[in-house]
């Protein structure tokens, strides 16, 4: 699992879901989306939707300092940029997990798959079809003509 610090917690990703990690690029605003949609970025010569978690997980999101970093993820060959406000590193997930603090408010129960413990503290493991299942609450674009 890669670790990554969001809203001063850590998360951990799935390391097959993370296709690369690097330094935010410029985002563009798109309008009329929700304000977790942080923006769309040319990344690799391609147009990539960028998130920021932060307010789902009940965290004020706030301008990424040095350490701040994009973390590209791929699901069925769709990739989706996450800003994170820094990657710690990697750790081996146990083998059982513990399942989902059942005080979480629901937008945050339903981005995560459980969570564990290690020894640098509590880290909520990041369900990656949770996130790219957020693309449902997205408004349908509007026909011309």
């Amino acid at each position: 699992m890669v670790v990554v610090r969001l809203g001063g917690c850590r998360y951990a990703l799935p390391l097959p879901s993370v296709v690369e990690v690097g330094r935010p690029p410029a985002l563009t605003r798109v309008p009329g989306l929700p304000g977790w949609v942080a923006g769309v970025t040319n990344w690799r010569g391609r147009v990539l939707a960028v998130v920021d978690l932060r307010p789902l997980l009940s965290a004020a999101p706030a301008a990424l300092e040095r350490t701040g970093r994009l973390v590209v993820l791929v699901l069925d060959g769709v990739r989706v940029g996450l800003l994170a406000e820094a990657v710690e590193g990697t750790v081996t997930l146990p083998t059982e997990i513990e399942p989902v603090l059942a005080h979480l408010p629901e937008q945050t129960a339903a981005l995560l798959a459980g969570h564990l413990t290690d020894a640098d503290g509590p880290v909520g493991v990041l369900d990656v079809a949770g996130v790219f299942g957020l693309a449902s609450s997205l408004p349908r674009a509007r026909r011309a003509g």
